[in-house]
């Protein structure tokens, strides 16, 4: 044998003997962490995402805040062009004083029309007390026709007089019935006019509120994460302007096999270490237990296949926490998740809570 192969036989038996330490050391660990009743998982710090958007169509104005920048709840990010909104506005505002002095000038109608069915009404009163004085003047005549004392001619005249002031009793009431059934009808008008206003009242509100809406402004308190519109830029009704990060909603979602999701429960204590910040332990809770498997095989057969299963885990980190530290708060940085399965056994000395100060 020569020294060069029996070099490589070197070679290779460290290599074994390397492999051997190794799993013997795997094993070790892997057992002392499910006898502790600690599983891992790796996975990355997220938060929920909030798009700031156009409610209709237009051109952005102005963008106020700057990429990464802080903003809190209420607050104007970016204004839309309104140009064209100010000229509907205008032109609603015109058609509401319109339809305001249509109200105006149906009222005058409506007093004119009811004078005049009082005056058509006093002039009935007349020709009634006309008729009766008639009627009381043909009967005489009638009276005195029979008794030869009247001539047939005269009473002829009474009773003509007598249907003459009837027809004009018969006009006065109709005259009175249309001076009713036009105030009915300015009455109705008014109510039309009435509708109207209340119509471009709520067109100049329309207008009013999408003048305020163009005022973007921020539903939480979070970060900028990046533009999505520049200033001069035509967006489409809904269309996205900006994309902010809610930062009071920040989790870190791993996996665990079958073994150990099944034994999380919502709630379970976690803590994360990230791979930036090993030095700090951050106390979160399971927020969501996936109840798919992901990436396996849709049929499962085999206990040991059944053992490859993994499950989607949510670590919610705690709002007071995270407003406390709310500068220091960063997504999409990896780490670690350890879940502590056995709540009666205390946590691993580091794993104990520790944050920056």
């Amino acid at each position: 044998m020569t020294d060069h192969q029996k070099r490589w036989l070197i070679m290779i038996a460290g290599l074994l003997v390397l492999i051997s330490v190794v799993g013997v050391v795997w094993q070790k660990v892997g057992k002392s962490g499910k006898d502790n009743g600690l599983y891992s998982g790796n996975g990355r710090i997220e938060a929920v995402e909030i798009d700031v958007a156009a409610k209709s169509s237009g051109r952005v104005k102005e963008i106020l805040v700057r990429e990464g920048e802080f903003v809190t709840a209420g607050q104007v990010v970016a204004t839309m062009d309104t140009e064209t909104l100010d000229a509907q506005l205008r032109q609603a505002e015109a058609q509401l004083q319109q339809a305001q002095s249509s109200v105006g000038s149906a009222y005058s109608q409506l007093a004119q029309r009811e004078s005049e069915k009082a005056a058509a009404l006093a002039l009935v009163r007349q020709r009634e007390a006309e008729l009766v004085k008639a009627r009381q003047h043909s009967g005489r005549s009638s009276a005195l026709l029979k008794e030869g004392v009247l001539a047939k001619q005269d009473a002829e005249d009474d009773y003509s007089e007598l249907r003459s002031s009837e027809a004009v009793l018969n006009s006065a009431r109709a005259q009175a019935a249309a001076a009713e059934a036009a105030i009915m009808t300015v009455r109705t008008q008014i109510d039309g006019a009435r509708s109207a206003v209340k119509a471009a009242r709520a067109n100049v509100e329309r207008f009013q509120a999408d003048i305020q809406d163009s005022a973007l402004k921020s539903p939480r308190d979070g970060r900028v994460q990046y533009r999505v519109a520049q200033p001069g830029e035509v967006v489409a009704a809904g269309g996205k302007v900006l994309s902010l990060i809610d930062l009071s909603d920040v989790y870190m979602t791993f996996f665990l096999p079958t073994a150990a999701a099944g034994k999380v429960a919502l709630g379970t204590e976690v803590r994360l270490v990230l791979d930036a910040a090993p030095q700090y332990v951050i106390p979160a809770q399971v927020s969501f237990i996936s109840d798919v498997a992901q990436f396996t095989p849709k049929t499962v057969e085999t206990a040991s296949e059944r053992e490859k299963l993994m499950f989607r885990i949510r670590a919610q980190v705690p709002v007071d926490l995270l407003k406390k530290h709310i500068t220091q708060v960063k997504t999409g940085l990896p780490g670690m998740a350890y879940v502590r399965l056995d709540s009666a056994r205390p946590w691993p000395a580091h794993l104990l809570v520790k944050l920056p100060q």
